[in-house]
């Protein structure tokens, strides 16, 4: 299990995209017309070989609406790749991990897991074919030159009342390791990343903030304090979002 797409829920995308943009020095990002069937519009950034997607909705009543309704600008969601999607699936059944959404594509298979299965936050499981390809960050992303560089996101951080239960269940239907016990609360390990389970008040739960890792730190905090960005130190605020910031050789 590898982290390949981090998903911001926002009310305006429009500005949300222009700040996004104007933080990390994306490139234009892909509206992918697909995700009309959920009401909602898009715009995915590619970012190193990941990828960064604000979604906003279209139309009312839909699962996004109802998020921004609850939270405001947040993280809404993860795609994790994995390399073996039918052995993914027959370990859900057995733990009776039901899917609100899958798709069996040409180049790609993927599930949305029951978030009241999963707890903390809608995720996505997909398979690529071939193993380095995304159809969701559409069919020009590797074409050179790379806008982005090299940049990586390297963890994602949930927060919940119980941290322990919750660590306990993402290393169970994700055939993680054990989780490591941490000052704040429990770390599991993905492929060249990790997910941070932390504790948080009695109602807050979700996805509460991402690590990025970036070739040039600094850089970038200087942008998000020049957007007027709440920040400390390696840390500022984005939709919502607690983002943390590494240099990109401590990813390695």
């Amino acid at each position: 299990m590898r982290i390949r797409q981090i998903v911001f829920a926002a009310n305006d995308l429009q500005q949300s995209k222009a700040l996004l943009s104007k933080v990390f020095s994306l490139g234009k990002p892909f509206r992918d017309p697909g995700v009309a069937e959920f009401g909602i519009d898009n715009a995915v950034y590619t970012f190193g070989e990941q990828f960064i997607e604000i979604i906003s909705p279209t139309q009312a009543d839909t699962a996004c609406g109802r998020h921004l309704a609850r939270h405001g600008d947040s993280g809404y969601m993860l795609l994790l790749q994995t390399d073996h999607f039918a052995r993914e699936k027959t370990r859900w059944a057995s733990l009776g991990v039901r899917t609100i959404w899958d798709t069996a594509l040409d180049n790609i298979t993927a599930a949305h897991l029951h978030p009241k299965d999963v707890g903390g936050a809608i995720v996505s499981v997909d398979e690529p074919r071939p193993a380095a390809s995304w159809r969701w960050g559409g069919p020009d992303w590797q074409t050179p030159p790379k806008h982005t560089g090299p940049q990586r996101i390297r963890g994602i951080t949930l927060r919940t009342p119980d941290a322990t239960a919750l660590a306990q269940r993402w290393a169970l239907v994700f055939d993680l390791a054990t989780p490591i016990a941490t000052s704040q609360g429990w770390r599991l390990a993905l492929e060249d990343g990790f997910v941070d389970v932390l504790t948080g008040e009695p109602g807050c739960v979700g996805l509460a903030g991402f690590t990025l890792a970036v070739p040039e730190p600094e850089a970038v905090l200087a942008a998000a304090r020049s957007a007027g960005l709440p920040h400390i130190e390696h840390h500022f605020d984005l939709l919502g979002a607690r983002i943390a910031l590494e240099p990109l050789n401590a990813a390695s």
